[in-house]
């Protein structure tokens, strides 16, 4: 079995906190997190019809059952028991009572917002990261930009069927074909979340609109011309934008507004979390047409964006990511805010450095008066190396 790196962060929390609720997308691995971490504990699944009619039911007598500390798995079905759980760590106030887990965040945390504040921790699993993966800690961000990352093993995997079959555990576990599966999951997901999530009437415009969503993978957010294209209204494609975000499909990242005396770009970029399903919705069907096809730089950009995501969410840590981007086109990738300083990234899925990657970065140095860094490039190349004095680092070190 695959070692999470949340693991440890999860089990430091349950022993300060009476309620620790793990988020993240279906098929994510929470359950099986949550029950490695805690094999002792007892476990009910409120997707079992049963458990979750006693819980809607008698609320009081269902969690009675529990004398000691137990797991609840997707809570967010029976949203009422979360008053009752208040009273029980209000009068027992024992560190780790309860483990929640949900995939629908923000139903879960409307509920904890309401009647949990103050008395759980929240914490965040995305699918597998390449570290974990590869049985490895995750790249130290402490570190981006000031040195070159240690050598990674040999017999790098291909980069192409990486991106192909993305990170969700059941692929890797199971062996399955990514294409198949992913179709199911994303049909899975339509059917049965989008509606328990948000009123769509038209199932077929919300899957138009999420395809809409991945060919705009790593582009400026429009949702005028999103919302034109899918034929919904402004508010319509909004609203289901901010379903995908709170599903962890997708993620906004915000720039930065760091100006320098430029007007600068204020809109997000969209990413998916998961280069598999964006590879999905994109109608790729083999890592072979990766090679020549136009969404690879935006594909490859996704890889690293979730890596960073996962490396600081693994930890239980907020991530500090952003972009830059003025008004007359200069742009850097990512900007990564470690404390008061702001470290530039660029992001080349090239597998030969060419002699205008760094040119981006070279520019916001110099703007920031900082011509010597800290910054660094991830491009799709398998060795790392120092160039004009900027750590380019293979991706494999994510």
């Amino acid at each position: 079995m695959v070692a999470r790196a949340l693991q440890p962060v999860l089990q430091k929390a349950a022993r300060r906190m009476p309620v620790v609720t793990l988020t993240g997308p279906r098929q994510s691995g929470k359950t099986t997190l949550a029950r490695t971490a805690f094999p002792r504990y007892a476990y009910a699944s409120l997707e079992d019809a049963d458990q979750r009619s006693y819980a809607q039911e008698d609320p009081r007598g269902f969690l009675g059952q529990f004398r000691g500390k137990v797991i609840l798995d997707e809570v967010q079905r029976v949203p009422e028991l979360f008053s009752y759980i208040q009273t029980i760590v209000d009068d027992e106030d024992v560190p780790g009572r309860f483990i929640l887990t949900g995939s629908q965040e923000f139903l879960l945390l409307a509920g904890i917002s309401q009647s949990l504040a103050g008395r759980c921790a929240i914490l965040h699993l995305l699918p597998f990261s390449l570290s974990e993966l590869a049985g490895r800690p995750p790249f130290p961000l402490r570190r981006l930009g000031r040195k070159l990352p240690a050598p990674g093993r040999s017999g790098a995997p291909d980069l192409m069927e990486v991106l192909f079959r993305g990170f969700y555990p059941r692929i890797h576990d199971k062996g399955l074909n990514p294409a198949h599966w992913l179709r199911d999951y994303f049909r899975t997901y339509v059917e049965r979340d989008v509606r328990a999530i948000v009123n769509v009437g038209d199932l077929e415009a919300f899957h138009r609109f999420t395809g809409l969503c991945a060919g705009r993978n790593g582009q400026l957010l429009n949702l005028s011309a999103l919302a034109s294209d899918c034929g919904v209204t402004h508010t319509t494609a909004r609203r289901w934008l901010s379903v995908l975000e709170a599903s962890f499909l997708v993620f906004l990242l915000r720039p930065h507004h760091q100006n320098f005396r430029k007007r600068l770009i204020r809109s997000p970029k969209l990413y998916f979390l998961d280069t598999g399903l964006l590879c999905y919705l994109l109608g790729i069907r083999s890592p072979a047409e990766l090679h020549q096809h136009s969404s690879r730089g935006s594909i490859f950009e996704s890889l690293v964006i979730s890596e960073l995501l996962k490396n600081y969410l693994h930890r239980g840590e907020e991530p500090r990511l952003f972009f830059w981007r003025d008004s007359t086109g200069h742009e850097v990738d990512v900007l990564i805010e470690e404390g008061r300083e702001l470290i530039p990234l660029e992001i080349k899925s090239g597998q030969t450095i060419a002699s205008d990657f760094l040119s981006g970065l070279r520019r916001w140095l110099e703007l920031a008066g900082r011509p010597k860094g800290p910054a660094a490039l991830f491009y799709g190349g398998s060795r790392s190396l120092l160039l004009h004095g900027i750590p380019c680092c293979s991706w494999t070190c994510l």
